[in-house]
């Protein structure tokens, strides 16, 4: 046998052989396939984290309408429930109370001569809420008192447990928030808004 059949025998041999196939296959669908996995695990991770801060963001907001609220036990409760959900989750919490449904987003009443939508250029306004300016938004800071409605939102950071390694800045943290609007209970004669006059510069 000559050197050029042996060297065309090997060369099919070889053009036949199957070995590694599999490894090189894996090697290819590996990086994407990994990539979906820890994809949907994060999504899930969060689709979880969600449904249970909005549970828990209601349930503080009820307790805090309470006659005897305290807003910190609350705040506190939301961070008990989201805790193992969320490794070293950051909760930034806000409380806006008003007199009435109608008055959430509303403007502080004025005399809008220039007809422009911005209380400017001596235009007189009722400070309803006795914050001394003019505001676009009525609602005061805080808890509110009896019979008030109060919209309290939570913003809660974490860093995501299943991280892609070569997208870091994709998967570098999350911020998910959650808002729940609750009236108080009427435990006491509702307080009024402010009927101080003021003019705006």
């Amino acid at each position: 046998m000559t050197s050029a059949s042996r060297e065309h025998g090997f060369a099919r041999r070889l053009a036949r052989a199957e070995d590694g196939v599999t490894v090189v296959e894996f090697a290819l669908i590996a990086p994407t396939f990994l990539l979906l996995l820890l994809g949907t695990l994060d999504i899930g991770q969060m689709v979880y984290a969600q449904s249970v801060l909005n549970g828990a963001v209601q349930s503080a907001a009820r307790d805090a309408s309470l006659e005897r609220g305290d807003t910190d036990a609350a705040d506190d409760l939301v961070l008990a429930r989201v805790g193992g959900i969320m490794p070293g989750v950051e909760l930034e919490t806000e409380r806006r109370s008003y007199y009435d449904f109608a008055d959430i987003d509303r403007p502080e009443q004025w005399n809008d001569s220039d007809d422009n939508g911005i209380c400017n250029d001596g235009e007189t306004y009722t400070d309803e809420n006795g914050n001394g300016q003019w505001d676009e938004e009525v609602g005061v800071s805080g808890n509110g008192g009896a019979n008030d409605v109060v919209i309290y939102t939570v913003r809660a950071s974490y860093e995501p447990i299943f991280k892609v390694p070569f997208l870091p800045e994709a998967w570098e943290g999350r911020t998910l928030e959650s808002s729940a609007i609750k009236k108080n209970q009427p435990f006491a004669d509702q307080a009024e808004y402010s009927s101080a006059a003021g003019a705006c510069n």
